[in-house]
C-alpha cells in the first residue's frame, strides 16, 4: 500500500518539458507549430515580449489564416490596425482578439513612453475545421471587461463559474494570473482537458517539485490539480484545453487543418493583400 507522501506524487502532475524559448531582439519565441506546439495544440505558438516603449513596429503589417491571435497587454500601450477596418489603442490589460480565419492582416506599434515597458504575451490558437476559413473577427476587450475570479483573469473560456466575454470555438481555457510572494494557487481543470502548459514573464514559482522562471513549462495528461506557489511577485500565463484533433498543417502566418484548407486560406490572405495594397496601406 502506498504511504501518502507516495500517493501525492502519484497524482501530483509532472513537467513534461520546459524550455526559455528563442530569443530574437525583445520577443521571445517559446512555442511554434513545429515544435511544442505539436504537444499542446490547439495553442500552437507563444511569443512573450519585453522592451523600451520607445521601440517602433514591433510586429509590422503581416497576415494571417486558420487560427486566432490573443494578446495580452501586461504593461505598456499599442496601436493596433487591422484589415477589418478598425484601429485604435490597447492599454495594459487590454486583450486583441483576432480570428483569421479565411484571411486577414495586421499591424500593432507600441506607444513611445520615456522610463516604460512593453510586456505581454501573443498567443495563437488553432481553429476548429468548420470555422478555420470562415469570415475573419477582430474584438478588443478593454481591461474592466475582463472577469476574474481570485488572482486569475480569465481571458479564454470559463474557470469556477466565471465566463470570458471572448467567443468559445472550444473547449479551451486561457488565464493571466498574479501571485503575491508566497501566496499559493490551484488551479482545478476541467475533466476532459488533456493539455495544461504555464509560461512566466515575471518571477519564479515552486510547481510539481520544480522551480520555474521565464519559461513554459508543459505538464502531463493527467486530470488532477496544479498547485502553484510564488516565489516573489509573479506574473503568468496558463492554458488548458482538450487537445485539438487535426494536424497542423503550416504556411508562413498560417495553420489549419488540411492542405486544401491551407490554400484558401492563402487565397484569401492575398485577396486582401491586394487590397490594402491598393488603398496604400501596405
Amino acid at each position: 500500500m502506498l504511504n501518502i507522501a507516495e500517493r501525492k506524487e502519484t497524482l501530483e502532475r509532472k513537467v513534461l518539458h520546459r524550455t526559455k524559448g528563442h530569443q530574437h531582439g525583445p520577443v521571445t519565441r517559446l512555442v511554434s507549430p513545429g515544435d511544442l506546439g505539436e504537444l499542446i495544440k490547439p495553442f500552437v505558438f507563444l511569443d512573450m515580449f519585453n522592451m523600451d516603449a520607445s521601440r517602433e513596429n514591433l510586429f509590422g503589417y503581416h497576415p494571417h489564416s486558420g487560427i486566432v491571435t490573443v494578446t495580452v497587454i501586461i504593461e505598456g500601450n499599442v496601436k493596433y490596425e487591422d484589415s477589418t477596418g478598425k484601429a485604435g489603442l490597447l492599454t495594459a490589460g487590454t486583450v486583441e482578439w483576432m480570428q483569421a480565419g479565411g484571411g486577414v492582416w495586421h499591424t500593432a506599434d507600441p506607444v513611445p513612453q520615456v522610463g516604460t515597458r512593453l510586456r505581454g504575451f501573443q498567443l495563437w490558437l488553432a481553429l476548429p475545421a468548420a470555422i478555420e476559413n470562415a469570415e475573419p473577427e477582430s474584438l478588443y476587450i478593454e481591461p474592466h471587461e475582463i472577469p476574474k475570479t481570485g488572482p486569475a483573469r480569465v481571458i479564454i473560456g470559463e474557470y469556477q463559474g466565471v465566463s470570458s466575454p471572448l467567443p468559445k470555438i472550444a473547449s479551451i481555457t486561457y488565464l493571466h494570473v498574479s501571485l503575491a510572494d508566497g501566496e499559493q494557487w490551484t488551479f482545478d481543470p476541467p475533466a476532459n482537458h488533456d493539455v495544461l502548459w504555464i509560461a512566466l514573464n515575471e518571477g519564479s514559482v515552486r510547481v510539481s517539485g520544480e522551480q520555474l522562471s521565464n519559461e513554459i513549462a508543459i505538464f502531463d495528461s493527467k486530470s488532477t490539480s496544479l498547485t502553484i506557489e510564488a516565489q516573489g511577485s509573479v506574473s503568468f500565463v496558463l492554458g488548458s484545453a482538450e487537445r485539438h484533433p487535426h494536424p497542423l498543417i503550416t504556411g508562413s502566418y498560417s495553420v489549419h487543418t488540411t492542405e486544401d484548407a491551407l490554400r484558401i486560406g492563402e487565397e484569401g490572405i492575398k485577396k486582401v493583400g491586394k487590397r490594402l495594397k491598393a488603398e496604400g496601406r501596405i
